[in-house]
């Protein structure tokens, strides 16, 4: 427990450190902090932090680990777009002007030119030039992009680490029953989602979808506990991510559903006719507010957290006193416990729902048509 808790405040210090030197390096750039206001000062730290926040909060084309004289430190990824031909290069491709590519500077190719304008890329000048509408969205041709970003490399060393440790897991339960390894701390979280969640909610057909909660479980689990790390790899707070897993348990949902449960939703037994057609619409709309419901919980309840707590470590620096250095970090420790434990319980309740809708798809249902 003591290295736990050395470990996690070991966290909190590599972000507290990483937003210092930004914003320091912010100061060093523009105005003297001694010339500007004490209200202007502080309008500039909250847009800092802000600026602080979305960075941690949003995908990227590069990993910052953290910041250091103005500059992240952290490594490239690949970009990867699509415009009348596939174009690669790597985010910190020098371009024109001399700086990268991550920083907006306009990059060449195949005499083409291409800039990253709040982390998405454009088709533009030499100059890098881009035209805003009146909604202050660039007028020039978005591309395709199919770059590695931050959450795509995330989702797929997390899909590795799945694969290797189940996989080992699996070759080991060959040789002996007795769990070894890994399996000693996983196994009780897979009895538990088979015992209390899949039976409960689906019954006896639990096995064929065991495979999925499992994964799904996991899954989100890793990704959720990956999120609270200093460097900021918010992948379960995308909504993308979220609605790719809804959509996943829709599809498994709709192609089990059995006779009887296609048949409470089209012409529901026991309902006066010319209510079935009243309640039809509404049944169906009912299929698809359930995988909305899955998208939407695990997004805002993710982001929600990220934010709260990211926003209570800025103000330290907005607030610049004792005060906010002996209460904030106290109340940041709180927030993270709990943002520890929303990461599991987010996992249990996507798979819950899941199983519970899955349930009732292939549950048989029997009439009395006795009268």
């Amino acid at each position: 427990m003591l290295k736990k808790t050395a470990i996690l405040f070991y966290s909190l210090f590599m972000f507290t450190t990483a937003f210092a030197q930004h914003e320091t390096a912010e100061n060093q750039h523009g105005k003297p902090v001694a010339e500007t206001s004490e209200l202007s000062g502080k309008e500039e730290r909250t847009q800092e932090v802000k600026e602080f926040v979305d960075h941690h909060i949003l995908d990227a084309h590069d990993v910052a680990l953290m910041v250091k004289d103005g500059h992240h430190i952290g490594f490239p990824l690949p970009i990867i777009i699509y415009d009348e031909g596939f174009h690669t290069f790597m985010s910190n491709t020098k371009g024109v002007d001399g700086h990268e590519f991550i920083h907006g500077s306009p990059v060449e190719s195949d005499g083409k030119f291409y800039t990253l304008n709040h982390e998405k890329i454009y088709r533009t000048d030499s100059k890098g030039t881009l035209t805003l509408d009146k909604d202050h969205h660039p007028t020039e041709k978005r591309v395709l992009d199919l770059s590695i970003t931050k959450s795509v490399l995330t989702l797929l060393l997390v899909t590795v680490l799945l694969i290797v440790v189940f996989g080992g897991m699996a070759r080991s339960y060959k040789k002996s029953l007795v769990p070894t390894g890994a399996a000693k701390f996983l196994e009780p979280l897979i009895i538990f989602i088979r015992d209390d969640i899949a039976i409960p909610n689906i019954g006896h057909k639990y096995k064929r979808f065991m495979g999925y909660l499992l994964t799904v479980f996991f899954f989100i689990l890793l990704l959720n506990v990956l999120g609270l790390m200093p460097f900021g790899i918010n992948v379960t707070g995308n909504i993308a991510i979220t609605f790719s897993l809804a959509i996943i348990t829709y599809l498994i949902t709709t192609f089990s559903g059995s006779k009887d449960y296609w048949k409470h939703i089209f012409w529901m037994p026991g309902v006066p006719v010319p209510m079935k057609f009243i309640m039809m619409p509404i049944e169906i709309l009912g299929t698809l507010t359930k995988p909305f419901a899955l998208m939407i919980r695990l997004f805002a309840n993710m982001t929600a957290g990220h934010i709260v707590v990211m926003t209570l470590i800025g103000s330290i620096y907005i607030f610049e006193n004792w005060i906010a250095g002996v209460a904030f970090p106290f109340l940041t420790f709180v927030i993270y416990l709990l943002e520890v434990l929303v990461a599991f319980l987010q996992a249990y309740v996507f798979t819950m729902l899941s199983a519970l809708f899955i349930g009732m798809a292939v549950e048989e249902h029997e009439h009395d048509h006795a009268h």
